[in-house]
């Protein structure tokens, strides 16, 4: 956790009162912007403080502190105060990165847990994505990613067959995209397409990433493409907002 470092000096996200919505639920979408963009860090002013910078009472602030705590932004540590928690993912989005690629720069322990697969005739979208033509095959592979034996996302992943036949099995043991690509003669990869969106999970999804239904994911899609530029992969990851922050390299 960091340093007790007050940040009370920090100029909050300006308030603009919006009809319909409760002060509170303002203050907490303002310091959360605060903190996703890195604006805030260490130890959050006390409820006094933030109630003077909003103009509030203290029980409002109190009401945003406690909504923050629950979607995994901060945490309370009782006498010593409410501290932004500074584990978030820095994901890389380059054109020859990964996941897994971000997770080794960071030094953090990562790997993506087969839950299951299937070979199936995918939907026309799906298709298309990959270049492939009607009534082709595909395997279906639906993991987690686990950073730190926890559980940040939840990923569907498309790849054309009869090429990469067998892949779930290499996949499980290798525990990693790259590495069974790499196994199957992909050396060389890079990202064709990322198309990134905020939206709520599913039911399940957000039973597997231990959030509230009500808290938005990242819910990112990508095309891969190898050496050729022929589509090779279709991913979609599901990733905990909280956990996970997307980065776009120049």
């Amino acid at each position: 956790m960091a340093q007790a470092t007050p940040s009370s000096a920090t100029p909050p996200t300006p308030l603009v009162r919006r009809a319909g919505t409760a002060i509170w639920r303002q203050i907490e979408e303002a310091l959360a912007s605060d903190i996703l963009s890195g604006v805030r860090k260490g130890r959050l002013p006390n409820e006094t403080e933030l109630a003077e910078q909003f103009g509030v009472n203290r029980h409002t602030v109190r009401q945003a502190a406690k909504a923050l705590a629950e979607r995994g932004l901060v945490e309370v540590v009782h006498g010593r105060g409410t501290f932004v928690r500074e584990n978030l993912i820095d994901y890389e989005l380059g054109r020859r990165t990964r996941l897994a690629h971000s997770l080794d720069k960071a030094r953090r322990v990562g790997v993506s847990r087969v839950q299951g697969h299937r070979e199936l005739i995918p939907s026309p979208d799906v298709l298309e994505l990959l270049a492939l033509p009607p009534g082709s095959s595909v395997i279906q592979i639906d993991t987690l990613d686990v950073v730190d034996e926890r559980v940040v996302g939840v990923c569907t992943q498309y790849f054309p067959l009869p090429r990469f036949a067998g892949f779930a099995q290499v996949y499980q043991t290798l525990g990693k995209t790259h590495l069974a690509l790499a196994h199957f003669g992909v050396a060389e990869f890079q990202r064709k397409l990322s198309r990134a969106s905020a939206r709520l999970p599913e039911r399940e999804v957000a039973l597997q990433l231990d959030q509230p239904a009500a808290q938005p994911i990242l819910y990112v899609e990508t095309i891969y493409v190898d050496a050729a530029g022929s589509p090779i992969e279709y991913g979609i990851s599901r990733f905990n907002s909280t956990a996970v922050q997307l980065v776009i390299e120049p």
